[in-house]
């Protein structure tokens, strides 16, 4: 029996002071990597998480999903349509799926995800599985900020987070 190739397709969202690296397999979006991010680093995530893939660049294949981001980024969108392909641990899941609820222009503590879950004592691993993101903005976990109301980490950088929050009209900055 012949396995059939996988493909990840890529392309660079490049506007105003915007360059992100974008990646999709066939049932969506995988990957939304941080500001001036290298694309060593797409290359080796999609070495780990698709072995067996082979990295495409496709400008025309992501255009649509680069248009929502650039819309988004511009303050134009508040929600996404595009598919999205998440590949983690069940608890990373679950975690993901809950950033996806918080809405626009609201932010939420890693304590009150954790207690969402019904893990109070969680949140460190919820702050773990945040960190492990890989389809950043799209998966806001820029929304989730310290229990004491100050920024905390963030795999895309504090700056792009500042930005982020701007962009929602959640930081003065």
């Amino acid at each position: 029996m012949v396995k059939k190739q996988q493909y990840i397709y890529w392309s660079m969202l490049n506007r105003g002071n915007w360059q992100l690296y974008v990646a999709a397999s066939k049932q969506g979006v995988c990957y939304i990597g941080g500001q001036h991010e290298s694309f060593d680093h797409l290359s080796e995530w999609v070495a780990i998480r698709y072995p067996q893939a082979m990295l495409v660049r496709s400008d025309e294949r992501l255009h649509p999903h680069i248009e929502e981001l650039a819309e988004y980024l511009q303050g134009d969108r508040k929600g996404f349509t595009m598919p999205l392909d998440i590949q983690g641990t069940p608890f990373q899941r679950a975690v993901w799926r809950i950033l996806c609820e918080i809405p626009y222009g609201e932010t939420r503590t890693y304590s009150e995800i954790a207690a969402y879950l019904q893990k109070p004592m969680a949140a460190r691993a919820v702050g773990t599985a945040i960190g492990a993101n890989p389809i950043l903005i799209t998966v806001p976990c820029h929304r989730v900020i310290g229990k004491n109301g100050h920024m905390t980490g963030y795999r895309g950088g504090l700056d792009m987070k500042k930005r982020l929050l701007k962009v929602e009209h959640l930081s003065s900055d």
